[in-house]
């Protein structure tokens, strides 16, 4: 079992930035695809960043490139999703996931290639 927690959501206005969390703990030995994904109310969750944790290979959603960065500390088993010039329709719960054994040309927003998923975090931005 691996277990995610997520941190660093909050209230922000248009512009701003935000640095989200995301602790890893557990059998995280195999897990070698981590993501961010967001769901709106009244929307379906999308994929935002995901990061292949052997070698740290990115994929963006457009809405967010060159906005958003993914980084991993593998250290200290947490993946980060800086957060700047942010917008009003960034507003949504933030998850993170991680995925088991994922390959590295699949390590993007597969949903059902993630096998964990944290509680999330709320990150509103105001106009």
């Amino acid at each position: 079992q691996v277990q995610l927690v997520e941190s660093g959501g909050g209230s922000v206005q248009a512009g701003g930035s935000l640095r989200l969390s995301c602790a890893a703990s557990g059998y995280t030995y195999s897990t070698n695809c981590m993501g961010w994904f967001r769901q709106a109310p009244g929307k379906e969750r999308e994929g935002v960043a995901a990061i292949y944790t052997l070698g740290g290979r990115t994929y963006y959603a457009d809405s967010v490139k060159g906005r958003f960065t993914i980084s991993q500390d593998n250290a200290k088993n947490t993946v980060y999703l800086q957060m700047n010039s942010l917008k009003p329709e960034d507003t949504a719960m933030y998850y993170c996931a991680a995925g088991l054994k994922v390959g590295f040309a699949d390590c993007m927003f597969e949903q059902h290639l993630y096998n964990y998923w944290g509680q999330g975090t709320q990150v509103t931005v105001s106009s």
